[in-house]
């Protein structure tokens, strides 16, 4: 049935993508949800963890396990909230900003392996029907 072929599908795309970050992210030291983690970190600096949790769509311990593995590596810094001294707010160190264009290029090269030789116009449609799929399941 198409149906169950387009689940495989996906899965499969899924899974193999995940595999692939996995291993380059790991020559950065990093594990795959750490990026992102980063990411919204690059663009928002000093969120607390239960913003980032927000934004991350995780769980607390999962986003607390991620801030304390990335900070033992010195890639971002916890400071109390000097408003609210009850509130860490995570900052980027050096180490970690210096992680920001390594982590593109690998998003970068990734997204051009898995959409290579799709036409411009078929990338529109991709994105506009995995966008309602991503709605389906909202």
């Amino acid at each position: 049935m198409i149906d169950d072929e387009i689940r495989e599908l996906l899965d499969r795309i899924s899974s193999k993508m995940r595999r692939d970050y996995s291993e380059l992210l790991r020559e950065l030291n990093l594990h795959v949800g750490q990026d992102q983690l980063l990411c919204r970190l690059w663009s928002e600096e000093g969120m607390t963890q239960i913003q980032l949790c927000e934004r991350l769509k995780c769980e607390p311990p999962t986003v607390t396990n991620m801030v304390k593995a990335l900070e033992s590596q010195g890639f971002v810094s916890r400071e109390r909230d000097q408003a609210d001294g009850r509130v860490s707010r995570v900052y980027l160190t050096l180490k970690g900003r210096e992680l920001h264009e390594p982590v593109a290029h690998i998003w970068r090269k990734q997204q051009e392996k898995l959409l290579e030789g799709i036409l411009p116009e078929e990338r529109l449609l991709l994105r506009r029907l995995m966008k309602q799929m991503a709605e389906n399941l909202s």
